[in-house]
């Protein structure tokens, strides 16, 4: 054959792979080191050739070979992510899927899972590394970071939903705070009946989200359970891995996978990182971090910080009212703030008990005091 039907036969070939994935012009270049997953290289190999014939341009970094991916030969895993960081510093990639990676603090990754009960997709911010030392100020960076991720994905204006844990509530006021400031947010609505947008575990498994808002370490669970619940935890099956690691001025597309993930979430994260690349995510993140300090982003981190457990009000003694029937219940304060909000009850004269129901912590108060009380833990900033 000679070089002008090589080159013709190559043309037809790419046109044909475009027809097939949609794609046309330059393929994404995506690395992955195969070696240490505890299902063997050639689990890692096998999720490589699946991806390739998605029609994406796959370096396998490891030991074994295939005529659909190319191979960068490493002698073990420590060697193979040198070679991946290289690679990536050099721009001869443009991402990586990974089984471990060491991200600065303020860099988390959002995860992609497929939920049991509709089959629908969502993104779990956050699933590794840490966005913030402050488990608030980290679930409020957790919710851009989820957002313009699932916007690079090809989400045009993705649904957020905060998961009801620990810091839930503070994290709503917050960001209710940014969307009164112009950055907006598409509130997703929960399922069960009271409704709202810090969501429940049912949410969770029907995907009532696009974008679930959680501190990593939940998210981390989450992840787990959502891709090996039918495998009994030993072989991760479904889903797109632990995500691309975000964050402010970070530009650097590492995809995580665990060491239980199988074959078909590598291939899938390999298709996400891809995903990401032709979504250009970098701009994405630039803009919608834009979008946020516009609207009040560092005025509203700040302010949370100097919030946080004031010397001077920690040490001041208040002393509970008389006891008295309490049947009112005041909602929507986070669980880390329920003891304070109490106090300020307490100091205005107003006998309450704390209490935990099946949406979440409250305060009990007598229906005469309902009204006034919610009006005074309002203004004490501990509900939205």
């Amino acid at each position: 054959m000679t070089n002008l039907e090589k080159t013709i036969a190559k043309t037809f070939l790419e046109m044909a792979e475009g027809l097939e994935t949609g794609s046309f012009g330059k393929k994404p270049r995506i690395a992955l080191t195969g070696m240490g997953s505890e299902h063997g290289e050639e689990n890692a190999m096998k999720a490589a050739v699946m991806a390739a014939k998605q029609g994406v341009d796959v370096v396998y970094i490891g030991s074994l070979e295939h005529p659909a991916v190319t191979t960068v030969h490493v002698a073990d895993d420590e060697e193979g992510h040198k070679k991946m960081e290289a690679m990536l510093d050099a721009k001869e990639i443009d991402g990586a899927v990974t089984m471990h990676f060491p991200f600065p603090i303020g860099v988390s990754t959002v995860g992609r899972v497929v939920t049991p009960a509709k089959g629908k997709e969502m993104f779990i911010a956050t699933t590794t590394g840490t966005s913030s030392t402050d488990r608030v100020e980290g679930m409020i960076k957790n919710t851009i970071y989820g957002v313009l991720t699932a916007k690079a994905a090809g989400i045009e204006n993705p649904s957020v939903g905060i998961l009801n844990v620990d810091g839930a509530r503070q994290t709503e006021i917050a960001l209710k705070q940014l969307a009164e400031g112009g950055y907006n947010i598409n509130w997703a609505v929960s399922g069960r009946a009271d409704g709202g947008s810090v969501l429940r575990g049912n949410d969770v498994l029907q995907g009532t989200p696009d974008v679930l808002v959680t501190d990593s370490l939940t998210g981390n669970i989450l992840m787990k359970l959502m891709s090996s619940f039918t495998t009994g935890g030993s072989f991760e099956a479904t889903g797109y891995g632990y995500g691309p690691g975000i964050g402010q001025g970070y530009e650097k597309l590492v995809m995580i996978v665990s060491r239980a993930s199988g074959a078909p979430v590598i291939a899938n994260a390999i298709l996400y990182a891809a995903d990401l690349v032709k979504g250009k995510i970098f701009e994405v993140s630039k803009n919608e971090f834009a979008a946020a300090e516009k609207a009040g982003l560092k005025n509203i981190l700040e302010a949370r910080k100097a919030a946080a457990k004031p010397a001077a009000a920690a040490e001041e003694e208040v002393k509970c009212p008389p006891k008295e029937v309490v049947t009112a219940e005041i909602t929507g304060i986070d669980v880390l703030d329920l003891d304070d909000a109490a106090k300020v009850l307490w100091k205005a004269g107003i006998y309450c008990e704390t209490g935990m129901g099946c949406t979440g912590p409250m305060l009990l108060v007598a229906e005469a005091n309902e009204e006034k009380g919610k009006e005074l833990v309002k203004a004490a900033g501990y509900i939205g």
